[in-house]
């Protein structure tokens, strides 16, 4: 990986991570084109730079993050289900991270959703979760452990689903991507260290630049969402991820093999 390649990534990671429209995908059809995706410093690198992301929402959301224990122990009660699940699927996640086209399908099916979700649960005014709503978001969350599907996206469904509003629902995806994010960077970096990986000096710079970078771009790109999705909805996201699905798909079958095994 070279210093474009970590800067081109880190956008992605910056402007898709808060949107339902997969941060993970985007990256992996990226590093792919790249001809990087299943190179073990790619692996990590997508992972670590979330840290960045993650730094955003704090800065953004800081005084939320100090307004009681009830809130935390929502977030620990959304949070228990990716653990337990990631825990018990991470050898099967892991071999569908070199795939676009599962990434592929997954936007296609998430953009049809996306059409949808809209007319299925309109826009409430309800701003008030309970720990059961935690816990059903918690688990729609989990679904983007398919590569693709977006856990923004899966989450605000999640909480749409439990009759919060648009904004409320996206505000707690966005607070329940703080110890899901960090807890997979953790992990995932212990595990290669565990694995006897060593990085370079040149490695750790890659790792700077990327979450400096994710982190401005994740600042902008969540002001920006919030507006837009509490005046207009979700069908714009449905439609790139079905637009974007399929393009990938025709690149990699008629243009460029996009799979680097």
């Amino acid at each position: 990986m070279d210093y474009l390649q970590a800067i081109i990534l880190a956008i992605i990671e910056g402007l898709t991570e808060y949107l339902p429209v997969s941060s993970t995908g985007h990256m992996i059809i990226a590093s792919s084109f790249f001809g990087i995706a299943s190179d073990d410093f790619t692996k990590l690198f997508t992972i670590v730079i979330q840290l960045g992301a993650i730094l955003s929402v704090i800065v953004l959301y800081f005084k939320r993050f100090f307004q009681s224990v009830d809130f935390y122990l929502k977030l620990l009660v959304a949070f228990i289900p990716a653990v337990v699940l990631g825990l018990l699927l991470s050898d099967f996640i892991d071999s569908l991270l070199e795939n676009p086209i599962t990434v592929a399908v997954s936007l296609i099916i998430g953009g049809i959703i996306l059409l949808r979700v809209d007319k299925w649960f309109g826009d409430s005014e309800n701003t008030e979760i309970s720990y059961k709503d935690a816990l059903k978001i918690g688990f729609f969350q989990c679904l983007a452990m398919i590569p693709g599907v977006s856990r923004s996206g899966a989450s605000i469904v999640g909480g749409m689903s439990q009759k919060l509003s648009r904004k409320a629902a996206a505000e707690f995806s966005f607070f329940l991507a703080v110890p899901t994010m960090f807890g997979a960077t953790a992990k995932k970096s212990y595990d290669y260290y565990k694995a006897g990986f060593e990085l370079s000096s040149e490695q750790i710079n890659l790792l700077i630049v990327g979450n400096v970078v994710a982190f401005v771009v994740a600042m902008l790109a969540i002001n920006s969402f919030i507006g837009y999705l509490s005046k207009h909805g979700f069908k714009m996201f449905g439609y790139y991820r079905i637009i974007a699905g399929v393009a990938v798909i025709l690149i990699h079958y008629f243009i460029h093999p996009l799979i680097v095994i």
